[in-house]
């Protein structure tokens, strides 16, 4: 029987528009609206979708780097959104984050030994000579050598600094990690290895994930569900292999045609999409997807599809499969 590890429900983020002389509130910026799923013990979660559609604040809202407006975040039977500051922080030791850009999220300032070691500190995990052997131990684990220790982050390459990043979020032995686009900085034969590391690591620390990323090649190899999401609201959520063989959302298809094929005799069905994203300050009313979707009907422009079980399994949120 499998066991939910995270559940979050109608999570909402608006940031509010401010403008004119006296800096008043001119609107929202709705860059998650309402989104529900779930994530079993030791599985990979995929959030995906273009550039601005809110998996990114998604997953730092469920660490709380970002105050959610509304909804739930239950991490194992515990509300995290009612968590005061020093409660949330003694939770990160289950949860911790690997971020996009390697570089960024490392201190320039400190060694390697430093930035590993600091996680350790913040939680008052193991004496000076146990925090060095942690150290030692975590760095051969994801494929660097112990002598790294000593160098700062300006001396690897992109894929060793996020090696060291992953390093990083492990050192508590965390429950949950959410990987940013942790792959998509790199180049793409060094994406390979840092993937095979993360399934590798997530056998040996029995470890659930939820990885967020634009490319669905990345996310189908890595991933056991995949959540679409468009215009800060989740579309369609199903097992990788139903999402990639029987898509059902109109903007699922139309991002799976999109993904470029390495045979060029072999012609795709290819579902365009017209016109550019809305803007999540002002978004349409009814299913945000209708004003670029082909199958568009009335009750799209007015009413908002809810998320429903269409097969067993595979969820979506559109009218096409809600009016049967």
């Amino acid at each position: 029987m499998t066991e939910v590890l995270l559940e979050v429900n109608q999570l909402k983020k608006y940031f509010p528009v401010t403008g004119g002389l006296f800096g008043r509130k001119k609107g929202d910026v709705k860059a998650v609206d309402d989104i529900s799923f779930f994530v079993n013990k030791g599985e990979t979660l995929g959030l995906v979708g273009e550039s601005g559609c809110g998996k990114s604040t998604t997953g730092r809202m469920l660490m709380r780097l970002i105050e959610p407006t509304d909804g739930k975040v239950v991490f194992e039977g515990k509300d995290l959104t009612t968590l005061s500051s020093g409660e949330m922080r003694k939770m990160r030791k289950e949860m911790q984050m690997v971020f996009q850009d390697p570089f960024a999220s490392l201190n320039p300032r400190h060694t390697v030994e430093q930035i590993l070691e600091e996680p350790l500190i913040v939680h008052g995990i193991g004496n000076k000579e146990e925090r060095k052997k942690r150290v030692k131990e975590m760095l051969e684990v994801v494929g660097l050598s112990s002598y790294h220790a000593k160098r700062y982050p300006h001396q690897f390459s992109g894929g060793q600094r996020q090696r060291i990043g992953i390093a990083r979020a492990l050192m508590t032995k965390p429950k949950l990690i959410i990987a940013d686009e942790p792959v998509s900085a790199l180049d793409v034969s060094i994406q390979s290895q840092v993937l095979n590391l993360l399934e590798d690591l997530q056998k040996e620390f029995q470890l659930t994930y939820i990885f967020i990323a634009h490319d669905l090649g990345v996310v189908k190899h890595i991933s056991d569900r995949v959540g679409v999401m468009y215009l800060g609201r989740l579309v369609e959520i199903t097992t990788a292999d139903q999402l990639y063989d029987k898509p059902l959302h109109p903007y699922t298809k139309a991002l799976l045609g999109a993904v470029p094929v390495p045979d060029p005799t072999l012609k795709k069905d290819r579902e365009l999409l017209t016109g550019d994203i809305p803007s999540p300050q002002n978004p349409p009313a009814g299913c945000a997807f209708h004003t670029r979707c082909q199958d568009c009907m009335d009750i799209c422009k007015t009413e908002r599809p809810q998320l429903e079980e269409i097969e067993p399994g595979h969820f979506a949120a559109c009218h096409l499969y809600s009016s049967r």
